[in-house]
């Protein structure tokens, strides 16, 4: 199993997610949104903003740089409850982010 079917199992509760090949590894999306980026060396990062930012640097997570995913932390990709979470939290931003992009391109 590849890296990204995992991510996608992983990922099934929290809705119909798709994934395409971008950046050399994989974007996860939900709904036409981003939230996920999986990268080359099958790092699983999730999208953040001011609201869940610090808990990614608590967790010693690192940035994908220059763009706002964080690295899951390895405790939350180890329990399946938290990850969910986690991840829902970052659907919510995803699709608050592209909403304020449609706003500004008006």
């Amino acid at each position: 199993m590849s890296y990204r079917d995992y991510a996608m199992e992983l990922l099934e509760p929290v809705g119909d997610v798709t994934a395409r090949a971008m950046f050399g590894g994989h974007g996860i999306f939900e709904s036409g949104d981003m939230f996920v980026l999986i990268s080359r060396d099958d790092r699983i990062y999730f999208k953040v903003d001011d609201t869940n930012r610090a808990d990614y640097e608590a967790a010693g997570s690192e940035q994908f740089k220059p763009m706002p995913y964080y690295e899951v932390p390895e405790e939350v990709l180890a329990d399946e409850e938290s990850f969910v979470e986690w991840a829902t939290r970052s659907i919510a931003i995803a699709h608050s982010a592209a909403t304020a992009k449609e706003r500004r391109g008006r």
